[in-house]
């Protein structure tokens, strides 16, 4: 796989998508590919309100870093902008994380990235580019406390990982260590 985005890749080399891209994420790692029964879990969860789907879901992530281990101290989940959050009602990224927090014992800081303004939703994007760009400067990091610290960064999809690199950088930029990305599928 590609170290960074963690897509199928033949020689363990960075992507093509990846090699010229300064990406401040450390690394991105989806135990599913995002299709079948995988892309109908997550749309069940993110769009029907099947909010329970994230206790076998995050069972699966847990899973998956036992034997696939990701430097991680705390878990801070993909923040939704507060008028999705009020137009879903919930955010799925953050029930993830909030269930793999009690099977990990990692504790999740829920108070420290924010999406600083609306921005169109990733699924209505189209290239590469395009994703970049469209959420490029939509996070704030509200405080220190990532300071020193290594964060595992939580969301249901990675497309072309442009949204986890965009809260990396700023949680990099708040003092955090490192960032790696974790979600549950990843679209190739």
């Amino acid at each position: 796989m590609c170290p960074r985005c963690g897509l199928p890749q033949v020689n363990g080399q960075l992507c093509l998508n990846c090699s010229g891209w300064q990406a401040a994420i450390d690394g991105i790692r989806s135990p599913y590919q995002f299709d079948g029964v995988a892309r109908e879990a997550v749309h069940q969860l993110k769009y029907r309100n099947l909010r329970i789907l994230a206790v076998p879901l995050a069972k699966l992530l847990y899973d998956f870093l036992k034997e696939n281990p990701l430097p991680a101290e705390v878990i801070i989940a993909v923040p939704l902008h507060p008028k999705r959050l009020r137009e879903r009602g919930y955010n799925q990224s953050q029930l993830l994380a909030e269930k793999l927090s009690r099977l990990s014992g990692l504790p999740v800081m829920d108070d420290c990235l924010a999406r600083a303004h609306y921005t169109m939703p990733q699924a209505r994007t189209g290239s590469v580019a395009e994703r970049r760009s469209n959420i490029a400067g939509a996070f704030l990091c509200r405080n220190g406390k990532v300071k020193n610290r290594q964060v595992l960064l939580i969301d249901d999809v990675a497309t072309t990982g442009a949204t986890l690199n965009s809260c990396a950088d700023v949680l990099k930029a708040a003092g955090a260590a490192g960032v790696w990305g974790l979600t549950f599928a990843r679209e190739i």
